[in-house]
């Protein structure tokens, strides 16, 4: 097997190829990392086949529907995933061909509805059903600890305690452990009863995920995340330097139509010399009115630089093929010392 490893902070990734033909799998795909993904898959001589993720993510944003969508190939899930992008779901004890490999389902509930673990040769990929150390929540939408003491304790657990474990979440820098050591050193599983189990699941009282709603969003619907809206429009944007409009700003000749996206309050309290005002809500509405000459150059400003390069994004799909968005924000500017005014 080749095998590779991907961590982004605790998140845990695995590309597995087969030695012999080069297929590939791609486990448990952060969004931040596709890049690295296709670098290394290219670098090992391999062909990604298929991306599975083990269970529907609540604390980061899966790229299984973005890669399958820029490879072509099939995202595998559990047949309980409610992902509407997953096209190839496994059944409990199905298993999947990669190349010569075989990789296994196992479905386990409790973390998640939808989890599941994979066994692939030497080695278990546990999503987030057993962590080293650990095990997963389950105070998450379907969560549910009564079900993940019998995934643990019926199933994982009675595998061949020299398997391999490969979580889908680490933090403290551990790349795998196996079935023996979590059975004998795994503080949770020490609870062995399934009432006393259920109780210490409970009373866990654990900070919910930075990004719990957009991710449980965004997964189960596949739907985009801000991000990646902002990174579509910031690749069909162009920027302008602060320095350059405060040249502009001090010899007073704009050249462009500045335009402060802000609302009306915000504009008032202190906006860049010359700037128009039109709010981001209103833009799409009042844009033929405010701006009837689609040849003029725009540059789009608003508070911290985010809104400004959807909006100029907007523009450019309106036919403002000018337009351009300030390259950072009105925050940033006045806290340069740079000219202001006001209303």
């Amino acid at each position: 097997m080749i095998f590779e490893q991907i961590a982004t902070g605790g998140c845990q990734s695995y590309l597995l190829g087969c030695d012999a033909s080069h297929s590939a799998i791609l486990i448990d795909p952060h969004l931040n990392q596709i890049d690295r993904y296709l670098g290394l898959a290219a670098r090992d001589g391999l062909r990604i086949r298929y991306v599975l993720d083990t269970h529907t993510h609540a604390d980061h944003f899966s790229a299984a529907k973005e890669l399958g969508k820029q490879l072509d190939v099939p995202v595998v899930t559990s047949k309980l995933s409610p992902a509407p992008y997953a096209s190839f779901k496994l059944e409990d004890g199905e298993i999947l061909r990669v190349g010569n490999m075989r990789l296994k389902a196992m479905h386990t509930p409790g973390h998640t509805r939808d989890s599941m673990c994979i066994l692939a040769e030497d080695r278990i990929f546990t999503g987030d059903t057993l962590l080293i150390g650990g095990t997963g929540r389950t105070d998450l939408p379907t969560g549910d600890p009564d079900q993940l003491y019998d995934s643990l304790f019926g199933r994982v657990l009675k595998q061949d305690p020299a398997l391999l474990v490969y979580p889908a979440h680490d933090y403290k820098g551990r790349s795998h452990s196996t079935i023996g050591d979590e059975i004998a050193a795994n503080p949770r599983l020490q609870k062995r009863d399934r009432a006393e189990f259920i109780a210490m699941m409970n009373q866990l009282n654990l900070d919910a995920p930075t990004h719990l709603t957009e991710a449980l969003r965004t997964n189960m619907s596949g739907g985009k995340t801000v991000e990646q809206l902002l990174a579509e429009a910031s690749a069909h944007v162009p920027f302008v330097s602060m320095a350059e409009l405060a040249e502009r700003v001090n010899r007073n000749d704009l050249g462009l139509i500045l335009l402060d996206v802000r609302e009306k309050d915000a504009f008032a309290e202190g906006h860049i010399p010359g700037a128009r005002h039109l709010p981001r809500g209103q833009l799409e509405l009042r844009v033929n009115s405010e701006l009837p000459d689609p040849t003029q150059r725009i540059l789009v400003a608003c508070e911290f630089g985010r809104i400004s390069t959807l909006a100029a994004a907007t523009l450019r799909e309106l036919g403002y093929t000018k337009a351009a968005a300030l390259d950072g924000g009105i925050k940033a500017w006045r806290e340069s010392g740079l000219p202001m005014t006001t209303l």
